[in-house]
């Protein structure tokens, strides 16, 4: 009898240990979890903790601990001291440029957030065909004299990127020092990582993954935190920036490839300046992951030629604390007076772009927004479908571009028949672009490249279907309330 009175006492101590433990742990993240972080997402991580403590806590503590995010800026700063910043004591606005009142402050706001002011460069044209753009950088790399580097999300030597990867091999042979990072999660999945490594090490490639998860080494790191962005450099003035990653267009799945889904994609050609920008930002992620400093080339002459561009490099992420595409989308869809385009495969809207895109709409801007009429990820599809209500009841035109191809291109154009600003890269438009992954996004304003990116707007709306208000209202409550669940997890940040 006694024993078993010990073993009550005992159980019922456990019990109250863990009843004071429950409520010390809530008490304590009702009043952390919401430092440095927006509402929503304070919001959100609260309700993981307090109604879900066992699985909330933990996730937490992985993914969503501010101190991971200031341990991301200071070793970007790091970085940047020691691979420099040539371009941070240059104008923000180049010389020569004529630009709007409204155009320079964004330009000024970019500079003040990144370092890097707008420069003049040369446009050598857009690439929307996939295997084209291979081709095109595949051709760029053959004429490498001295570099070449190239940093992509996700790499796969397939049969489509071998005519990228021989020229890399055929570059290595004549002494061009060719340099790739790509990111690990982002690439593993597909067929034949295994042998990746091994095979560009052959070819004379010197490969590094970025941001690795190496639980064994005792270096954590956020899986969820992943370098997004897509750049090819060649020789320090030729570059190429935009969504496309370097695999083939079906993504190596037997099951794309029986439905007959492919990617859609885009990639820019430049040359100038801006390509110095784009140097320094490889430079500086090279650094991050392999502790050496590449020697940056000295800044060429910065002065207008007839032709050139005026572009903006626009990079951001984890090491960035002010979130410079954020508010770069923001600023540009307040400037837009009269046309809007939007384009993202991923549309998950913090407060201040939905606030800002109702706003627009509020003012009389006519506002399109392109995304894809079956998401290819099952928990972003269902999160950007839970906006579409309120979007389209506020006055936003939703085109979806048709099933089953997935419209991967990220731009967006204000005003494209006026006073434009635009961007191009690898930035959705979603709270994963702004806060968790590593972009960079090329702003334009008025010329070539706009008027270049407004012809494949009209090109991507003819192929879409416009979403009706009626059509939408049909849905059945089970994928509401998916769309509404899956909205929460968004802004787990």
């Amino acid at each position: 009898m006694t024993d078993v009175l010990s073993s009550l006492t005992s159980l019922e101590w456990w019990r109250s240990a863990g009843l004071v433990l429950d409520y010390v742990v809530k008490i304590i993240a009702v009043g952390t979890v919401a430092q440095d972080r927006k509402p929503s997402s304070s919001s959100a991580w609260l309700l993981a903790i307090l109604f879900v403590p066992v699985i909330g806590l933990p996730l937490f503590l992985m993914m969503g601990s501010p101190y991971i995010n200031r341990r991301r800026h200071r070793i970007q700063m790091e970085a940047q001291a020691m691979v420099g910043t040539p371009m941070a004591e240059a104008p923000a606005i180049p010389e020569g440029a004529e630009l709007s009142d409204e155009v320079a402050s964004v330009v000024r706001l970019n500079d003040t957030l990144t370092d890097l002011p707008a420069v003049h460069s040369r446009f050598h044209g857009l690439y929307p065909d996939y295997h084209g753009s291979i081709a095109a950088m595949a051709e760029a790399v053959d004429a490498a004299e001295y570099t070449v580097h190239a940093q992509i999300y996700i790499v796969a030597w397939d049969e489509t990127t071998d005519v990228f990867f021989s020229a890399c091999r055929r570059a290595a042979a004549r002494g061009v020092a060719v340099r790739l990072l790509f990111d690990q999660v982002g690439s593993w999945k597909y067929p034949g990582y295994r042998k990746l490594g091994r095979r560009l090490t052959e070819a004379g490639i010197d490969w590094h993954l970025t941001m690795p998860l190496k639980p064994f080494h005792w270096r954590f790191r956020r899986p969820d935190l992943r370098n997004h962005r897509k750049l090819l450099i060649i020789d320090g003035h030729t570059g190429f920036i935009g969504s496309q990653n370097m695999i083939e267009p079906g993504y190596l799945s037997r099951r794309n490839h029986r439905s007959g889904r492919e990617w859609v994609d885009i990639m820019v050609k430049l040359s100038g300046p801006v390509v110095e920008a784009m140097e320094m930002i490889f430079a500086v992620d090279w650094y991050q992951e392999t502790d050496t400093i590449i020697e940056l080339p000295a800044r060429s002459d910065t002065g207008p030629r007839a032709g050139d561009e005026i572009v903006q490099l626009v990079p951001s992420g984890p090491g960035y604390a002010t979130e410079p595409n954020l508010r770069l989308f923001n600023s540009m869809v307040h400037h837009a007076k009269k046309h809007l385009i939007l384009c993202s495969p991923y549309f998950i809207p913090d407060d201040s772009l939905m606030e800002a895109i109702l706003t627009a709409c509020y003012r009389g801007v006519r506002v399109d927004l392109l995304v894809n009429e079956v998401s290819d990820q099952f928990m972003v599809g269902h999160a950007q479908a839970s906006y579409y209500k309120m979007l389209m009841e506020a006055g936003v035109h939703i085109h979806r571009y048709p099933a089953p191809m997935i419209l991967h291109t990220k731009f967006a154009l204000a005003d494209p028949e006026g006073d434009t600003i635009g961007v191009l890269g690898s930035s959705n438009m979603d709270m994963r672009s702004f806060g968790l992954n590593y972009e960079v996004t090329l702003m334009v304003v008025s010329g070539e490249i706009s008027r270049e990116l407004t012809e494949l707007a009209s090109v991507y709306l003819d192929r879409c279907t416009e979403l009706t208000q009626e059509q939408w209202s049909r849905r059945g409550l089970g994928k509401r309330y998916l769309d509404n669940a899956m909205r929460l997890t968004a802004a787990l940040q």
